[in-house]
């Protein structure tokens, strides 16, 4: 494997969908990456048509493109964290799965984004059980209390000390 030339700091793949305004989704995981100090890697999982109001219209791509992304990068540079964002589908969902199963990188933080802060739906509904399945391969798991009871399965609660 050959390294990339890239600045000093820890690689992080970051795994998400576009927001064209960059307050979320991959445009907010490289500027926060950036900001710590690490060198922020992107691979898209969805293209996103929102603004601050809301979500108008998701693309999410071939899966084998999306393999294809996750292979170029992890054939070429060293990973040192990943941290994923949206992921759209049950397909893509069971695709980043697998990929990690195979690359193992050492780090690995699982944001399940399923809801826009508009409220419109990031992941399909007959994703879920998929997301669920993903979470034993990370390190770290940051939901939001309404994600937090999708993915439990039950009523979501009414702050952080009753959850």
């Amino acid at each position: 494997m050959v390294a990339v030339d890239r600045p000093a700091g820890v690689a992080v793949e970051a795994f998400a969908g576009t927001d064209p305004t960059g307050g979320a989704g991959i445009q907010a995981d490289l500027k926060s990456i950036a900001a710590n100090g690490g060198y922020g890697m992107a691979v898209v999982t969805a293209l996103v048509a929102q603004n601050t109001r809301g979500v108008r219209e998701i693309h999410v791509p071939p899966v084998a493109f999306l393999r294809a992304q996750l292979d170029a990068v992890s054939d070429d540079v060293v990973i040192d964290a990943v941290k994923i964002g949206m992921l759209g589908s049950a397909a893509v969902v069971d695709e980043v799965a697998d990929w990690l199963r195979a690359v193992r990188p050492p780090v690995v933080v699982l944001d399940p984004v399923m809801v826009a802060q508009s409220g419109d739906a990031l992941l399909d509904a007959d994703a879920t059980e998929a997301l669920r399945r993903l979470l034993p391969l990370a390190d770290v798991v940051t939901p939001n209390l309404p994600e937090l009871a999708a993915l439990l399965g039950e009523r979501e609660a009414d702050g952080w000390e009753a959850a």
